[in-house]
C-alpha cells in the first residue's frame, strides 16, 4: 500500500487539519521529517499553502484545529500546535493551546522548528557569508579544520550533506563527515 493510500485511509480522505475533500496531498512535517505515515499528514491545498506561506494565514480558516488539535496521530497534533502557536496573537488561539497536551517526543518535534519563539528569541544560525542555514542544508567547509578528540583533519572544500542546527547555539551545526558526526563552527562554513 502507498504512504497516499495508507493517509487517505487514515484521515477517511479528507484534511486532517481542515476536513476538506478537495486537492489533498502529502504534507511531509518539518524541519526533517520521519518520513512514512508517522511523519506526514493528509493535507488539502489551502491549508499547505498556509503552512508554508506565515504571511497569508487567514486565522478563521484555522479554527478547524479545534477539532483536529486531539487527533490520536503525533504528526497531526504537531502541525496543529505549530499553526495555534502562530495564531497566539488570537484569543481564541491561546485557550486551544491552554488545554492542548503532547507526549514529550511529540512537544520536541513540535518545537524543532522554532515556530513557536517571537522573532527576537529565535536562533538564527548563518554561515560565513551571513547566509540563513537550515536544518537540511548542505554546506562547505571553507578552511581545514582538526576535529577535537580524534586526528581527524576536515579538508577546505569538504561537502556537508543534510546538517542539523543547534538548538541552543546560532554557531554550531552538525553534520557527518567521513561517516563520522562532528560539530561544526558556522563561520568555517559555507552553503551550497
Amino acid at each position: 500500500m502507498s504512504l497516499l493510500q495508507e493517509l487517505q485511509d487514515r484521515s477517511g480522505n479528507q484534511c486532517e487539519l481542515c476536513a476538506s475533500t478537495k486537492n489533498l496531498s502529502i504534507y511531509e512535517v518539518p524541519p526533517i521529517s520521519t518520513g512514512g505515515v508517522d511523519g506526514s499528514i493528509l493535507a488539502c491545498e489551502h491549508c499547505i499553502e498556509q503552512i508554508n506561506n506565515p504571511e497569508t494565514v487567514d486565522s478563521n480558516h484555522w479554527r478547524c484545529l479545534n477539532d483536529s488539535m486531539w487527533s490520536e496521530f503525533s504528526a497531526v497534533k504537531v502541525v496543529a500546535w505549530r499553526m495555534l502557536h502562530r495564531l497566539k496573537k488570537d484569543g481564541w488561539s491561546q485557550d486551544l493551546l491552554d488545554m492542548m497536551y503532547l507526549e514529550p517526543e511529540e512537544l520536541s518535534f513540535a518545537q524543532a522548528t522554532g515556530d513557536h519563539l517571537d522573532e527576537s528569541e529565535k536562533i538564527i544560525h548563518r554561515d560565513s557569508n551571513g547566509t540563513i542555514l537550515q536544518a537540511g542544508d548542505n554546506v562547505v567547509l571553507i578552511k581545514d579544520l582538526k576535529v577535537k578528540g580524534s586526528s581527524m583533519v576536515c579538508k577546505q572544500g569538504t561537502a556537508v550533506r543534510r546538517i542539523s542546527l543547534d538548538p541552543e547555539n546560532a554557531e554550531y551545526i552538525e553534520g557527518k563527515v567521513d561517516g563520522q558526526n562532528i560539530v561544526i563552527v558556522t563561520k568555517y562554513v559555507k552553503k551550497l
